[in-house]
């Protein structure tokens, strides 16, 4: 065990290394940072190293092999009615229990907290059960997003206008380190039960979907609620001067944060017993490792949590200020492509992603590729998100041409690119981007003089869009390195020995198991 959570501190290290380095070099050249607000961002970058180790050990003990097993019981019972259930149970619970959707709503105070996460998480629960339906009834991911994405953006025509960037963003922030996880484990569960040779296809896309729900319940929120304004909270950066200031702050945050993940986790464990009551699906050993890998995500998320939100937000947003003021606003522009470039790796989803991705594919699609797909995705996004601070131009403007371009590729790209491309939008936009892209894009856009809500409130959005792009072209240009390298008759016979080992492999599971799962009852 101490093997495995020095493996994952150092990931976490190697993650948020880089960003630390980038705030330090412009705190002591272009925008000197108080020493407060420094020390509270070195601060919150140690606690974030250590909170990250900590919940990617417990989200492989704990959250995967709960969604594993939770997926595999569904298909084997083969009861539609059971699936519906209890995959809108899970889809609202653990959407409450994310802490990003909690930092989008203290930034919405004209909404009241639990109405925003409550129309959220039921987005997020309903298209958790049309995502479980498709994986069952084997619909093409790339119809239903077609469809989806058709009616949100019909549905945005007729929302305020200062609700469609936090409609775009809320679908980010719910996908985060508690959703991803379970979701994606869901998948892999739903899909393994299966004998067919689109399983390893369809082990993706339900993060995809869930973040549609969010989008459209947002849209329909702002439709029918119609607040007589949209206001933000703005952030605030804490006046320090000694070092016993900034250990003061986070002695009061971490106890804080600790109840708040607490209180968000509860539940699913609480759901976790009755599953385990019902099936008896784990075995004795199976379930004291899995409570073991619970504490690792309480403590560790809290920290993560801790670190971000009162060492990374005043800095980002301090940055996002100063740079503006320094008058040279246009270096927001490639330093922003910088930042995002590194950033995504320190969230923590990601890796649980990439690690996923390679297992589930054989290592075929390898996770430094994904990496590298997801960091250039995320480095266009923020490039395009301090353009419309600096500009003003319409988030339409970016995300209908975006995701047109998107849903264009899903007819060219590998269908295994497409369910992963479209599930890592929803993974790259978690607590980092919420903690300090956003504060980051809120300084600037203050500073020079634009409209928060429409100009700033979107950043998440692009970073769950682009990508969406980058991903599914990795799959094109992997498809047609693949083709030239390989010649057509061989290249047809491979994939025919391949289908053929994996129905073998599927059948001996079958049969060990106990016997094959034809299909569930309708």
């Amino acid at each position: 065990m101490n093997g495995k959570l020095k493996e994952k501190t150092r990931e976490a290290l190697s993650s948020v290394l880089p960003i630390t380095l980038i705030v330090l070099a412009l705190s002591v050249t272009v925008t000197p940072m108080p020493i407060g607000t420094l020390l509270l961002f070195l601060t919150g970058a140690c606690l974030a190293i250590l909170g990250m180790g900590l919940f990617s050990l417990g989200a492989d003990l704990s959250m995967m092999p709960m969604g594993e097993g939770v997926g595999a019981q569904l298909t084997r019972s083969r009861k539609v009615w059971l699936a519906v259930l209890v995959s809108f149970v899970m889809g609202v619970l653990i959407t409450i229990a994310e802490p990003d959707l909690t930092v989008l709503a203290n930034q919405i105070p004209s909404i009241p907290n639990p109405v925003l996460i409550g129309t959220v998480a039921a987005g997020v629960g309903v298209f958790l059960v049309i995502a479980v339906l498709r994986t069952l009834f084997r619909v093409k991911l790339p119809t239903l997003l077609l469809a989806c994405y058709a009616v949100v953006f019909v549905l945005s025509i007729f929302s305020p206008n200062a609700f469609v960037p936090m409609a775009f963003d809320s679908g980010g922030v719910t996908t985060g380190p508690i959703t991803v996880p379970f979701i994606m484990s869901l998948g892999v569960g739903l899909a393994a039960m299966r004998s067919d040779k689109n399983t390893q296809e369809d082990s993706f896309g339900l993060v995809a979907l869930c973040s549609v729900g969010p989008i459209l319940a947002v849209l329909i929120l702002g439709i029918c609620y119609n607040p007589s304004s949209a206001n933000y909270e703005p952030v605030t950066i804490p006046t320090l001067f000694t070092t016993r200031d900034v250990a003061a702050e986070f002695a009061h945050g971490i106890p804080d944060y600790l109840k708040e993940v607490l209180l968000a986790l509860l539940p699913i464990l609480a759901f976790f017993l009755v599953f385990q009551l019902a099936f008896r699906r784990f075995t004795r050993p199976q379930i004291g490792k899995m409570g073991v890998g619970f504490l690792y995500t309480l403590a560790g998320l809290a920290l993560f949590l801790t670190g971000a939100n009162i060492g990374f937000m005043p800095a980002g947003y301090f940055l996002g200020t100063e740079l503006v003021e320094s008058g040279r606003p246009w270096v927001l522009i490639p330093l922003g492509m910088v930042i995002g470039y590194f950033i995504v790796a320190a969230e923590p989803a990601v890796h649980v992603l990439n690690k996923q991705v390679e297992e589930v594919s054989d290592g075929a699609i390898s996770q430094k590729a994904m990496q590298r797909s997801l960091s250039i995705g995320v480095a266009l996004s923020l490039g395009l998100s301090m353009l419309r601070v600096l500009t003003g131009i319409s988030i339409y403007w970016i995300v209908i041409p975006g995701y047109a371009l998107a849903l264009l590729l899903t007819f060219f790209a590998p269908p295994i690119f497409t369910g992963i491309a479209f599930d890592s939008g929803g993974v790259a936009s978690g607590p980092m981007t919420a903690a300090f892209l956003l504060p980051f894009a809120m300084g600037a856009c203050a500073a020079v003089g634009g409209d928060i809500l429409t100009d700033a409130f979107g950043v998440v959005a692009l970073v769950a869009m682009t990508p969406l792009i980058t991903i599914q072209l990795l799959g094109v240009f992997s498809h047609r390195k693949r083709a030239r390298t390989v010649r057509p008759v061989d290249l047809e016979a491979a994939d025919d020995q391949i289908i053929d080992y994996e129905e073998e492999a599927l059948h001996g599971e079958e049969s060990v198991a106990g016997g094959k799962v034809a299909g569930v009852d309708r």
